[in-house]
């Protein structure tokens, strides 16, 4: 999960929100393993910084974990099955990834169902016996001497049931036997591919902002200016590098698809640290003399990378001056941006005409990057993550990234939009923002049913419109608020979303479905996800930002949930449970006839300037009868003991 727009490999993350994340693994999973070719889902789990990343503990309650942290492996591993999933580095509440019995075994593989093998992080082992009794099936690199032996010693005294260890070694078969039956070194179009890679690219880069001046036309000469339009810059550091077939030059690109323009290079920048002035007056001169000035910016890796978390959300200082003095040299100034999380946007943004998002975009992405600009590819995709105003705004600031081998996940549910929202704090870009080259009107909203229960769910259906000039793709998002709930919520969360494409003036009817999970949050004392009887909206939405219709639905809960009630419950769960208001009410109403005469009540009016049963109301049932115990004829305690026999079933009456 993207917790932070510092975490450093932000780039190889999918999103703030653990519903979009799980559908995007799943469906990359689908994609890669359609061709016998198996993934690896990692880093499970709560692998959220590059700070300590060996040996950090996450310390995350239980309800953040179920509902934040682990949803998006959950949908991966229920949906598509990954072969393996590695575990992480860090500590999750004071045990190791690699040997964390609950996670790898009690949720992975049996609440979840995991049939693949769980392997660890090269190098995450510490235990060998300790992880295999957890879960973890293979260890990386390995298998060392030392392990090994280890491992041969706990068999032979007992310590490592030797059922254990053959239910690793099956895993670690199946997933060998499986990858056999694939056969290697297959040949393929390489061109294919690329052209493959350069529509993905273009399919998820995000047009921030646009005055007017994109796609590109009526112009004569542009200038380009930034290293990366000539060095593309299309991938992260570390371990998630790879070999390309081939890299696009956006330069060349640009030109091989506007041959009538003339281009003009200048380099505006370089990767280092030191300012250069004579670069930015050279970039300067050449954007006075064309008719619009393109600059692409990428972030240099001392700033974004695998193995150190970003320090800040800035540009480098020479970048943001090289924006400022173009914008105020040419008009028309477009940013092309390649980074893999926000950027701080705010000293310049309002000086530039358009600013497109072109993200860490692949070998392909040059090709990408000049087919939108002149709109050849109308830009559909939306973010992944809000990019906020100030980093000092964003959900985990003041816990992060922690200290003295500790970090607290102190924000709890509250990660991106659902923060912001709660905060009611002002971003630059909102969650699942993206603008186009055209338009889209909603319309037709309607659910289903507007009374369900929460085991059929209901299906949201609405007519979407291409109201602009050209043909254009639209992401609808459905987010879900629920009125009322035990514990608290976030104000929407995001339960569903479809791309829609459409040609100019046509219509559309998108359907998404909405299931049991939709409308349920996990619930920490009943160690389950549940649904309330009650209220919601569906929000109908172009962004968390842009809200374009609601809809409320009523909810019938079909589950039976235990009692929990115990004797130091207070009178307000009492009352919140079905079982526990039935027999306190009565009792309720002789407190406050007491309360009355106790403490000098009169109307409502309380003699000690205060009103007495709304303080119980948050009191231990028991200590609120101590109170008043000299107007019962039974011992307090005694009498929550028979009222809590008639809530968990074991007496008449009380």
């Amino acid at each position: 999960m993207k917790r932070s727009p510092l975490g450093g490999r932000n780039f190889e993350y999918f999103s703030e929100d653990p519903f979009l994340a799980g559908e995007l693994a799943a469906s990359l999973i689908d994609g890669i393993q359609s061709k016998g070719v198996g993934t690896s889902l990692k880093h499970f789990a709560a692998n959220n910084q590059e700070f300590q990343r060996f040996s950090i503990n996450a310390v995350i309650d239980e309800r953040t974990l179920r509902e934040i942290y682990l949803p998006a492996f959950e949908k991966a591993v229920k949906k598509a099955g990954p072969w393996t999933v590695m575990c992480a580095y860090n500590k999750i509440n004071g045990r190791y990834a690699s040997e964390h019995q609950q996670l790898l075994t009690g949720i992975l593989k049996d609440e979840w169902g995991f049939e693949g093998l769980v392997v660890s992080d090269w190098g995450a082992v510490h235990d060998r016996v300790a992880s295999l009794k957890a879960g973890l099936d293979l260890e990386m690199p390995g298998p060392y001497d030392r392990h090994v032996q280890a491992v041969v010693d706990a068999v032979n005294c007992g310590e490592l049931a030797e059922d254990i260890l053959n239910e690793s070694v099956r895993r670690i078969l199946r997933i060998i036997f499986k990858a056999h039956e694939t056969h290697k070194r297959k040949p393929f179009d390489v061109q294919a591919h690329h052209r493959l890679a350069q529509a993905v690219a273009a399919e998820g880069m995000v047009l921030l902002k646009n005055d007017g001046v994109l796609p590109l036309t009526g112009v004569q000469h542009i200038a380009v200016i930034g290293q990366a339009a000539k060095k593309a810059h299309f991938q992260g550091g570390g371990s998630s590098h790879v070999n390309p077939t081939g890299v696009d030059n956006p330069f060349v690109e640009m030109q091989n698809r506007a041959r009538m323009i003339e281009f003009s290079f200048s380099e505006g920048y370089t990767t280092g640290r030191s300012f250069h002035q004579d670069l930015i007056d050279q970039a300067v001169t050449l954007a006075r003399s064309a008719d619009v000035a393109l600059i692409f910016v990428a972030l240099p890796a001392f700033k974004e990378s695998e193995g150190y978390d970003r320090t800040d959300l800035d540009l480098t200082e020479q970048q943001v001056a090289l924006i400022k003095a173009v914008a105020q040299a040419q008009p028309k100034t477009v940013v092309i941006l390649n980074n893999g999380a926000p950027v701080a946007m705010n000293d310049w943004i309002g000086d530039v005409s358009a600013v497109l998002e072109a993200w860490m975009m692949g070998q392909a992405g040059g090709g990408a990057i000049a087919d939108t600009l002149f709109g050849r590819v109308n830009p559909s995709g939306k973010l992944a993550e809000t990019i906020p105003l100030r980093l000092m705004d964003t959900p985990a600031q003041l816990n992060w990234p922690g200290g003295a081998g500790e970090v607290r996940y102190g924000e709890g549910l509250f990660v991106g939009y659902r923060y912001y929202d709660a905060r009611q704090i002002p971003v630059l870009f909102p969650f699942g923002y993206g603008l186009s080259y055209t338009s889209f009107e909603y319309s037709r909203f309607q659910v289903s049913a507007k009374r369900f229960r929460d085991v059929d769910g209901i299906t949201i259906r609405a007519d979407i419109t291409n109201t602009g000039k050209f043909a254009g793709k639209e992401i609808v998002q459905v987010y879900v608020h629920d009125h009322d709930a035990e514990l608290v919520r976030p104000e929407k969360e995001l339960k569903g979303f479809t791309k829609v494409e459409l040609q100019p003036g046509e219509t559309k009817t998108i359907s998404i479905p909405l299931d049991f999970r939709s409308f349920a949050y996990y619930h920490p004392k009943y160690r389950q996800w549940i649904t309330e009887t009650g209220d919601f909206d569906i929000l109908l939405a172009a962004s968390a930002g842009d809200i374009r219709s609601v809809q409320t639905v009523t909810l019938e809960s079909t589950l039976e949930l235990e009692c929990l009630l115990d004797k130091q419950s207070t009178i307000r769960e009492w009352m919140a449970d079905l079982r526990g208001k039935a027999v306190i009410t009565p009792l309720l109403q002789q407190m406050e006839e007491t309360s009355r005469t106790t403490f000098g009540q009169d109307n409502g009016a309380d003699g000690m300037g205060m009103q007495v049963m709304d303080m119980f109301m948050d009191m231990p049932l028991l200590s609120a009868l101590l109170f008043q115990q000299a107007a019962f004829r039974q011992h307090p305690e005694d009498m929550v003991d028979d009222l809590l026999s008639q809530v968990h079933g074991r007496a008449s009456v009380w």
